[in-house]
């Protein structure tokens, strides 16, 4: 006669919300920024709230090392574990490899009865034996020279994105821009008015590029934010020009419905008109405008400590299809500025494709239009007291270029253009 199965024992609400979560995630039902704000986590205390989103993003960041050692204490190295028992050990190694304020035996029995509650009564066991290898193990040592793939592991992140970084930027910054992406977002230094109440919450590469483009036609009247959702930018817009028309568009009704409610807390911005266009083929009547920005969609390559889960999508054949959507905004944009209007390109991509190379492929094919030198630009936010100093580091021959730990924010790219004709 068989023995009965154990009687499941509770789990906390912040592990349940983060399992469930986190299997979203996986199977491309959503991301992690909406469903840590969505109703998997409306309900949960501040205190379970807290602990979800350090777990969330926390295996997020490190899935790909957790899968590493996990791998490494399974009986058969090849073995394929079924997604609900590889997330519920992922919570657990995590918990016990990086909260050191979670007690083990918590962290252990919850990822066992996370097993046991999702239908896969026959991994108790080996989750069971795996965590507590897990407990009990040394940390890794570090080998005196790491090679790419070493150090990719470490540090979680796609060995074909660390191999081209460190051919793009060097050794010590590839490593750099990997360590950033594995610690919680800081709020950046880089503003004198950081506090000011009447700008946005907004991290500090978004603001730099909003910043940029106002102060790059401080006279501009008529203003389009192409691809304006969620909307930071376009508040810091229509606070640096409040004399300008603003029509804000996004072709994702959802976002835009979100901005719009963002927007109406900010009595500066209640002149913003928006709509709903696609940026490769506006409305006709987005047209000579005095200055545009085009934050364009991109793979995000710089905002991997935000977005961790990018890191575990991102394929390299996304940068070309990425990059010939881009292509088409800027040409769409480019055709919709009145003569001598500006325009500001960007995007939070560390990948030439995304960036540099769209710009020049555009530029080579637009006689009318010459990209600015966005040195002198910076120099005038610096001298404006906006910016503390005038990030030159931050210079990569015409463009800007930041990398997350290298400089205090995230991993953007600007180039200022100027229609001639």
């Amino acid at each position: 006669m068989s023995k009965p199965s154990p009687k499941p024992k509770p789990i906390s609400p912040a592990r349940s919300a983060s399992f469930e979560i986190l299997s979203r995630v996986a199977a491309g039902k959503g991301n992690s920024d909406d469903l840590l704000h969505s109703a998997l986590t409306a309900k949960l205390s501040p205190e379970d709230r807290n602990l979800a989103t350090a777990l969330v993003l926390g295996v997020l960041r490190w899935e790909i090392a957790l899968d590493a050692r996990i791998q490494s204490f399974l009986q058969r190295p090849d073995q394929r574990l079924a997604e609900p028992v590889a997330i519920a050990l992922r919570l657990g190694a995590f918990q016990l490899l990086h909260l050191d304020r979670i007690p083990p035996h918590a962290a252990l029995n919850e990822s066992v009865e996370l097993t046991r509650a999702s239908e896969n009564p026959h991994a108790v066991g080996m989750v069971n034996a795996i965590l507590r290898k897990f407990a009990a193990a040394k940390p890794p040592g570090r080998p005196i020279h790491e090679s790419t793939a070493a150090i990719a592991q470490r540090l979680a992140h796609p060995q074909w994105l660390v191999e081209r970084w460190v051919a793009r930027y060097g050794r010590s910054a590839a490593i750099r821009i990997c360590e950033a992406g594995q610690r919680e977002p800081e709020e950046s230094g880089l503003y004198q008015d950081a506090a000011d109440a009447n700008l946005p919450r907004i991290d500090g590469g978004s603001r730099l590029v909003a910043e940029l483009a106002a102060v790059f036609a401080p006279q501009a009247r008529r203003v389009w934010d192409a691809c304006a959702a969620p909307g930071g930018k376009t508040l810091v817009l229509a606070n640096r020009l409040p004399e300008a028309k603003i029509i804000a568009t996004d072709m994702s009704a959802r976002r835009l419905a979100a901005m719009q409610a963002r927007l109406e807390q900010y009595d500066y911005a209640a002149g913003v008109e928006s709509e709903v266009a696609d940026a490769t083929v506006p409305l006709s009547s987005l047209k000579d405008f005095d200055l545009i920005l085009a934050d364009v969609p991109c793979s995000g390559t710089g905002t991997l400590a935000r977005n961790p889960e990018i890191r575990l999508r991102l394929e390299p054949a996304d940068l070309a299809r990425h990059a010939e959507r881009q292509r088409r905004i800027l040409r769409s944009a480019l055709s919709r500025l009145a003569p001598g209007g500006r325009l500001l390109y960007s995007t939070c991509s560390l990948e030439p494709e995304e960036c540099e190379r769209v710009v020049e492929s555009v530029m080579n094919e637009t006689p009318s239009a010459e990209v600015v030198l966005v040195e002198p630009v910076l120099q005038s936010l610096h001298e404006r007291g906006i910016l503390r100093e005038p990030l030159q580091e931050a210079v990569e021959g015409k463009y800007l270029r930041t990398l997350p730990g290298v400089h205090p924010m995230d991993g953007f790219f600007a180039a200022l253009i100027e229609r001639t004709a």
